[in-house]
């Protein structure tokens, strides 16, 4: 049954990558902002219905801010940033190496994503820059802090530097819990792509599947203006890890034989 199901899909996912190309190339060109989002957010849902993705949403992202907003949430699947996008028109924050998947990559550059090259210092600030007047612009950004993806089991410590552009702008920050699950709610690891596992073997693990189950929980907005990007890291790490149940990630473990709630 899986190979039934995993060939259809592969068929109704092929139609729809061209669809994808055949838009971008011949809309996004010259379409407005509000053209692009709509057919971004819609082109995410049908990608997502092909892949038999089911999403529950918790909250909504609420009223849209003059002085832009950031979403930030925890890094599990390349399937998260079209999660989001099939919510609200988002532009991402990304690491470069997005760039050069294949379709998605170009696919990613033509909706305006941002890519920053982690590995030169420099290009952060570049990068910081152009988040800053887009935020100033009133535009709705995300990225994903902890800088690499987990298998949902855990929640890397948060990179610091790119909350930077928030205080500058004085935006909000909004903070979003990602989780993909089984029936009986244990972690679904079919779409976790970390480690040495490929987009492939995740997109053939996703397939296979009668049903992939993605929750987003929208939690409390956080206010960037009085704090240092430090705070804003180490506070939005505790609101994602405990909605998700997860251990704060700067944390030590107890070591056996330590005294009951002593830490290293």
């Amino acid at each position: 049954m899986s190979l039934i199901l995993r060939a259809l899909r592969s068929i109704a996912l092929g139609l729809h990558l061209l669809g994808g190309i055949v838009i971008a190339a011949l809309i996004f060109g010259w379409a407005g902002a509000g053209i692009r989002h709509a057919l971004t957010l819609l082109w995410s849902r049908n990608l997502l219905r092909i892949l038999g993705v089911r999403t529950s949403i918790n909250g909504s992202i609420g009223r849209r801010e003059e002085r832009g907003l950031i979403i930030i949430a925890n890094h599990v699947s390349w399937l998260d940033i079209f999660l989001l996008s099939a919510i609200h028109p988002i532009r991402f924050i990304s690491k470069s190496e997005v760039r050069s998947w294949p379709l998605l990559g170009w696919l990613a550059t033509l909706t305006g994503t941002l890519y920053i090259e982690r590995a030169r210092q420099r290009d952060t600030a570049r990068v910081n820059k152009l988040i800053t007047g887009a935020l100033s612009r009133g535009e709705c950004l995300a990225f994903f802090p902890e800088g690499s993806t987990t298998d949902g089991r855990e929640i890397k410590p948060f990179l610091a530097s790119l909350f930077q552009p928030a205080i500058d702008a004085e935006a909000q920050l909004q903070p979003i819990a990602l989780r993909y699950f089984k029936a009986d709610g244990s972690p679904d690891l079919a779409p976790a792509y970390y480690g040495d596992i490929s987009l492939a073997e995740t997109l053939k693990q996703i397939m296979g599947q009668r049903c992939t189950q993605a929750e987003v929980s929208f939690l409390s907005r956080m206010e960037s203006k009085g704090h240092n990007r430090k705070t804003l890291a180490r506070q939005a790490e505790h609101i994602i890890s405990s909605a998700l149940n997860l251990a704060d990630p700067r944390t030590k473990p107890e070591k056996p034989g330590d005294p009951q709630g002593a830490r290293p």
